[in-house]
Formats: C-alpha cells, sequence, structure tokens
C-alpha cells in the first residue's frame, strides 16, 4: 500500500460549460437542439426534438437545464446525467428524458471532439464494419407499394418496412402517397392549426395485410428482409392473429403491434406467433421495458436516443436487453434530427447486439442546417470518423427556418371514437 489517500492523487482540471444554448428550426420540419460551450471553445450538440411537442422540451431546457449546466465540468457526464434526473423529483416522460438526451448527447461530443476520437470508439469501438438500415416503402395499392419498393431497393436498401392503404380507410399510418401537403417519404406531422383528424377500422386492415405481404413475397422473393409497423392500433388478441397469419411471409419483425404500456400484454401475443416483435418507441426509459426483457416478449428494442435519455442511458438499456438475446432497433424517422441520428450511429456501430437501423432521409434544407459526416451506401450506414458526432449546426441557415406548429394526426374510428393512431 502506497499510504495515499484520494486527497493526495492529481486531479484532472474541471472543463467548465460556459454557455448552453437552445436552438429550434423548422427547415423541412421542427428541431430542438443543444448546444454546450465549454471555456476551451469546444461545443457539443444534442437533439431534443418531441414531434408535435417540441416547445415543450425547448422551454424546459431553457428554464430548468441550462441555468443548472452553467459552471459544471463538461466531462461528468453521467454525474450530470444523475443530477438531471434525480434533482428534478419529478422522474422520467418524454419531456424530461428528451431534456436530459439532448444534454448527455452534447456532453458525449463533447468527450469525443477533446479526444480526437469519433465517438463511437470512446463507447468500446467498432463491433461491426457498417449498420444494417432499412427504408420505409408505401403505396395506396400495390402497383404503387411495388414501385416505392423498387425505388427503396436502387437507393440501396437492402431491407424494407411495408405499409399500405386499406380499403374502406381514407387514410392510413405510413402511407406517403395520402399525405397532403409538402412531404418527403413519410413525415406524419402536417403545418395545420389542429391535428388531422384520419379514421381507422382493426378488422379491415387484419383482413387485407396478409395478402398484401403475399403479393411482395411473390414480387420480390423470400431473400429481402421485410418489416410492418401496427403503430399500437391492435388489442392483444388482435395482434396475435396478425402475427400469426404472416408467419409464412417470414417478417424481420412486426413493430408495436399493440400499446404495450401494459407489458403483460405481450405474453398473448408471444403465445400465439412467432413473428418477431419490435416495440418501444414511445417508451422513454428502462423502467417501460422491466417485463418486456425479462420475460423475453419482444426481440427488438425501438426506443430512440433523443426520447431515451441520451447515449448514456440507451447504453445501459440495450446492455439489459443483451442478457436476454434481444438486440437494438434504434427509431430513426425525419423527427429525430441528424444530431439524434448519428448519436445512435455511433451506438450502433458499438454495442454487439445490434439489430437493424430505421433510416429516413432528411430533406435538403434539413441537410442544409445539419452538416454531416455519416454515410449510407449499399445497404449500410456509417457515422464517419470525424472527431465527436461529426454533425455541424449551421446557425445562419437555422435561423432563416423558425418554429411553425405542427401536429401529429388524430385516429378515430367509424363511430367517432378516438383510437391510438
Amino acid at each position: 500500500m502506497s499510504g495515499r489517500t484520494l486527497s493526495h492523487r492529481p486531479e484532472r482540471r474541471p472543463v467548465k460549460i460556459v454557455a448552453a444554448e437552445v436552438i429550434v428550426t423548422s427547415p423541412n420540419r421542427n428541431f430542438v437542439t443543444l448546444k454546450i460551450t465549454t471555456e476551451d471553445g469546444i461545443t457539443g450538440l444534442g437533439d431534443g426534438t418531441l414531434n408535435g411537442r417540441e416547445l415543450s422540451v425547448a422551454s424546459y431546457l431553457t428554464d430548468h437545464v441550462v441555468p443548472l449546466l452553467l459552471g459544471r465540468d463538461a466531462h461528468r457526464i453521467e454525474d450530470t446525467w444523475q443530477y438531471l434526473y434525480r434533482s428534478a423529483y419529478w422522474r422520467r416522460g418524454p419531456v424530461t428524458m428528451a431534456a436530459i438526451a439532448a444534454v448527455d448527447v452534447a456532453l458525449w461530443d463533447i468527450k469525443a471532439k477533446a479526444a480526437g476520437m469519433p465517438l463511437y470508439q470512446l463507447l468500446g469501438g467498432a463491433s461491426r464494419n457498417g449498420i444494417m438500415a432499412y427504408g420505409h416503402a408505401s403505396g395506396r395499392d400495390l402497383p404503387e407499394l411495388f414501385d416505392s419498393v423498387r425505388k427503396h431497393l436502387a437507393l440501396g436498401f437492402r431491407s424494407i418496412r411495408i405499409q399500405t392503404s386499406v380499403p374502406g380507410i381514407d387514410a392510413v399510418y405510413g402511407v406517403a402517397a395520402q399525405t397532403e401537403g409538402e412531404r418527403y417519404d413519410y413525415e406524419p406531422a402536417q403545418r395545420t392549426p389542429l391535428p388531422v383528424e384520419e379514421d381507422w377500422d382493426t378488422r379491415a386492415y387484419l383482413r387485407h395485410l396478409p395478402g398484401v405481404f403475399e403479393a411482395v413475397r411473390n414480387e420480390f422473393g423470400p431473400e429481402l428482409p421485410l418489416l410492418h409497423d401496427g403503430h399500437h392500433r391492435m388489442t392483444p388478441i388482435q395482434a396475435a392473429r396478425l402475427g400469426r397469419d404472416l408467419e409464412p411471409y417470414d417478417l424481420f419483425w412486426l413493430e408495436d403491434c399493440t400499446p404495450a404500456e401494459n407489458q403483460e400484454a405481450l405474453r398473448l401475443v408471444r403465445q400465439h406467433t412467432t413473428t418477431p416483435l419490435a416495440i418501444g418507441e414511445v417508451f422513454n426509459t428502462v423502467w417501460d421495458y422491466q417485463t418486456l426483457i425479462r420475460e423475453q416478449l419482444i426481440d427488438y428494442v425501438r426506443s430512440a436516443v433523443t426520447h431515451t435519455g441520451g447515449i448514456t442511458a440507451m447504453r445501459k438499456l440495450l446492455d439489459f436487453a443483451a442478457q436476454y438475446q434481444i438486440k437494438s432497433g434504434i427509431h430513426g424517422p425525419t423527427d429525430i434530427s441528424p444530431v439524434g441520428m448519428a448519436a445512435a450511429l455511433h451506438l450502433d456501430l458499438a454495442i454487439h447486439n445490434f439489430g437493424i437501423q430505421e433510416y429516413m432521409q432528411h430533406g435538403p434544407l434539413t441537410d442544409e442546417v445539419f452538416r454531416q459526416s455519416f454515410t449510407f451506401a449499399d445497404g449500410y450506414l456509417h457515422p464517419g470518423e470525424q472527431p465527436g458526432l461529426g454533425v455541424e449546426l449551421d446557425e445562419q441557415a437555422a435561423a432563416r427556418f423558425p418554429y411553425v406548429a405542427a401536429y401529429l394526426p388524430v385516429n378515430r374510428l367509424k363511430d367517432g371514437t378516438v383510437h391510438d393512431w
């Protein structure tokens, strides 16, 4: 024993946070970005976007979090995460966890830039050469759907999500051609004073969908990985029926087949189908997954880095899932900014239990505001080798696109009852 005590150990000089700014911009759609600056002049970016409730997170950050950051050591990431999570007393929830995620990712960006490394190197280095991504094909009928699949294959996607219109239903989640106004790929949030109301009929959907997948398999063969998003619209027994009916078509996964806040409901689904299940894009902490992971009721974790407390929390959640052979399927639509997308890619590259990454390409105006180093080629993403996240914010460009109110749709049954959208 040397006899030295903690008080005698040389201390690393703290690197203080001297500024934190919340930037709300709307190129193509609304984004909330946190920019943290240290006394050394290093900046880090974090994504706090919450689709349809962006200003709630912006206020949470500006009014409650930023004052707590000033003067803190930028390199104490775990300590800062716990400080923000526990000090508020009112824990969890999408607004709180998106705000914490923005701080967490910005601090990881700073730490990796200070180290002169791409972020994935600080997470343990690469576990794979590239990150398999899936695209979003959709159509109002089979010819339009087939054209969309071919378009995504031509773009380089090698795994495809299939969404389709249903006869008798005016508008269905995931079908780009049914969205009015300006759109790119599929962005359901619309810039309207009130949410658009859509209709729904579960029985019609359950009758129609298996035939769609039969047609897609006949057209594109057995090798193409196919995915589908039920978007929380089924009861557990309806979800069990759909999972069973889709078994002949060998889905990569059936996503959000039933609202999973009732975690035990997935027991019934699991009893009746071997179709792989993906759950969790609306979840925001590990506590939402306790039963689902421990009882192996799902196959893929769908949470987003942006909505689940950042890289620090997502790494812990995915390490928990790995113990049960459950893989990642991180949420990656266009309401995750390029900052949040880059954070997901660095984590994807480093973890062992990676499954697949959702990827919706942003519009040209978004790419102008957020300069990205990550790449997509031959079906695979890579975060790039720039130090940090590899994303820079053009603040002058961001200022040209002020916030515009936008809402996700509301769903109603034929008799007018509000239903899960």
